[in-house]
């Protein structure tokens, strides 16, 4: 009777001992595949559906030990929908990253000097990005009340999940930019030819657009300021293309600075009604605290720089050193 117990006792114990190997060689094994591959977890998924259908792809051999174990810790079997990379480590792991919705993140950013036509356009290309926009509305649907959401988006990078909407985005772009005006506007300087925050924005996007040098900002926002508190015209060619829009070929004429428009600073006084593009934190401080300066001219050296002057006489004579000469 003794031996027959101990043998029972024997079987068991070796029977247990096989169902922990094999359940340990279950937790441990690899997903079957070469490279990450993406997987879309979709709503209302279930774990053994994606079970069979990892099974199907031969990602994994047998369904049935995985179920059993999810028996076990019934954590694994709670799913969160999304796009998530899959990786030749344990199906457990891979399982874990879907139960704690470590998703791909994708990212978008928005380039300082962008304007809105290409952000939007931009936003159209952006993989696995909902592009809900109402392009009639798009002011008040972005920030939540009618006008000219051009300025509006802060340029930054932003991370985003498969599915999230290009709304969601830029909501996020544009209230990082009320933000960041609303930190810098109590901090401008005196005397400072704008009316309200709106317009050190609009100063700001043409500050951005006339160099690509991060340095020559504060200059360039004490030039035009100079120009507005002497009644001057601001004469900068970037408002001109962002009032010819689609029909700018690249190549700004004599013409264009003649034609009227709103956004031109050649024939209107004082500064254009929207912002041209999206400023960085640096233009809109340049615009806010600009250095002291008699300055009220400038022209582009071909460099990437630009030569300022006081007097029209200095400007004519920078004109003719960097411009008619490049030209005879």
């Amino acid at each position: 009777m003794l031996k027959v117990i101990l043998s029972v006792l024997l079987l068991a114990l070796v029977t247990t001992l096989v169902g922990y190997q094999q359940l340990q060689a279950t937790i441990t094994s690899p997903l079957n595949i070469a490279t990450p591959v993406q997987f879309e977890v979709k709503k209302g998924m279930g774990f053994n559906q994606l079970c069979k259908q990892w099974e199907a792809n031969n990602w994994l051999k047998s369904c049935w030990r995985y179920q059993v174990i999810a028996k076990l810790d019934p954590t694994l079997t709670d799913l969160k929908a999304g796009l998530y990379q899959l990786t030749n480590t344990s199906v457990i792991n891979n399982i874990k990253k879907i139960n704690n919705g470590e998703q791909i993140s994708f990212s978008f950013t928005i380039i300082e000097g962008q304007n809105l036509r290409e952000v939007l356009a931009a936003i159209n290309s952006a993989p696995h990005l909902t592009n809900n926009l109402n392009t009639e509305q798009l002011s008040q649907q972005i920030v939540g009340e009618k006008g000219h959401l051009e300025g509006w988006l802060f340029p930054d990078t932003y991370h985003y999940h498969s599915g999230d909407t290009a709304s969601s985005l830029l909501k996020r772009a544009a209230v990082k930019m009320q933000q960041t005006l609303e930190q810098a506007w109590p901090k401008r300087a005196k005397n400072l030819p704008y009316k309200n925050a709106y317009d050190a924005l609009i100063m700001a996007s043409i500050i951005e657009k006339e160099t690509g040098l991060a340095s020559e900002r504060p200059l360039i926002a004490a030039v035009f300021i100079n120009r507005l508190n002497a009644n001057m015209r601001l004469q900068t060619d970037p408002t001109v293309i962002y009032g010819l829009g689609a029909d700018f070929d690249g190549d700004i004429k004599r013409k264009d600075l003649r034609d009227y428009t709103p956004y031109n600073t050649y024939r209107i006084n004082g500064l254009p009604p929207t912002p041209i593009a999206m400023p960085s934190k640096a233009a809109i401080l340049a615009a806010l605290n600009p250095p002291q300066s008699e300055y009220v001219y400038f022209v582009a050296k071909g460099d990437g720089s630009h030569q300022f002057s006081t007097t029209l006489k200095q400007h004519n004579a920078a004109v003719k050193t960097y411009i008619l000469n490049k030209t005879n």
